[in-house]
């Protein structure tokens, strides 16, 4: 199943999206739902009602809603792993730079926006804003000190997304909030798939491409640290809650590595495609 969040005449609404017939089930305007979709993540009866109803609620043409983030206002930073590819944590910094343990940053809730959404370029901000093609992990139940025999029964499930990155500012700060968490550079979708559509989330094709020209292309296999182990050591003292994301980590391809560096600019079109997922594009402006 693949869930949307999007506006119809400036009201958010939140259904189950039909690629076929390019429909949306609205479940959001079904009796005694809740307000957002991250409010009904934590209702786990009404969510199985949802499903069970989503052939009797209002279908809406997708030529006539807005596209929003499926979780539009993140009631937490977005957790991500820095590093969580080998190949991207040596480009990046040599050998000695691969981590021994995961590498948790975060990205603030004013960074999300939707496929399609533009990136704004910030020029008088940054001179490298640079792509990161990433899955991003749903959880769908409140949990603490999660084992990670159990990790997995938290995932709601996955989208797209891209951890765009100020990098000159990054590096300047010797952390990465700033240079993370610019308005509007933290884009996903287009949907959330649920994880009984994903047969083996560690081992998923990733491709992003700027302009069409493929830059980053590997697979979810080569994850240092799988999601199990990511959900486990972020709940050891922290209450996980459900519509949390989880950014698990970019492959080697970002442009800020390349010689000579090669980060986006104004017009530039990223496109980040997870196999069984879906495709995110948005455009530099």
């Amino acid at each position: 199943m693949k869930w949307i969040s999007f506006n119809v005449d400036g009201n958010e609404q939140y259904g189950l999206y039909n690629v076929q017939e390019k429909t949306v089930a609205a479940v959001s305007k079904m009796e005694g739902s809740p307000k957002s979709f991250t409010e009904a993540l934590g209702d786990p009866d009404f969510m199985e009602k949802a499903v069970r109803l989503a052939d009797s609620a209002p279908r809406i043409n997708e030529s006539d809603i807005e596209w929003l983030a499926p979780i539009p206002r993140p009631l937490k930073n977005i957790f991500c792993v820095g590093k969580n590819y080998r190949d991207h944590a040596v480009e990046m910094g040599g050998k000695s730079s691969v981590p021994e343990h995961p590498m948790i940053f975060t990205k603030a809730p004013t960074t999300v926006s939707a496929n399609h959404a533009p990136i704004p370029a910030y020029e008088s901000l940054t001179d490298y804003l640079d792509y990161e093609g990433e899955l991003a992990v749903i959880i769908g139940k409140k949990g603490k000190e999660i084992s990670r025999a159990e990790a997995m029964d938290y995932v709601f499930g996955y989208t797209v997304l891209n951890d765009v990155t100020a990098r000159d500012i990054q590096n300047r700060h010797k952390q990465y909030f700033l240079g993370k968490s610019l308005d509007s550079t933290c884009p996903m979708g287009p949907w959330i798939v649920t994880k009984d559509e994903i047969a083996n989330p560690h081992d998923l094709g990733i491709i992003t491409r700027v302009n069409g020209e493929i830059r980053q292309q590997s697979n979810t296999s080569q994850f240092i640290f799988p999601i199990d182990e990511i959900i486990h050591v972020l709940s050891k003292g922290m209450t996980l809650e459900p519509g949390d994301i989880i950014a698990t980590g970019t492959p080697a391809g970002v442009g800020f590595a390349m010689n000579p560096k090669r980060t986006l600019r104004k017009g530039d079109s990223v496109e980040i495609t997870i196999e069984s997922v879906g495709t995110l594009t948005n455009k530099v402006q």
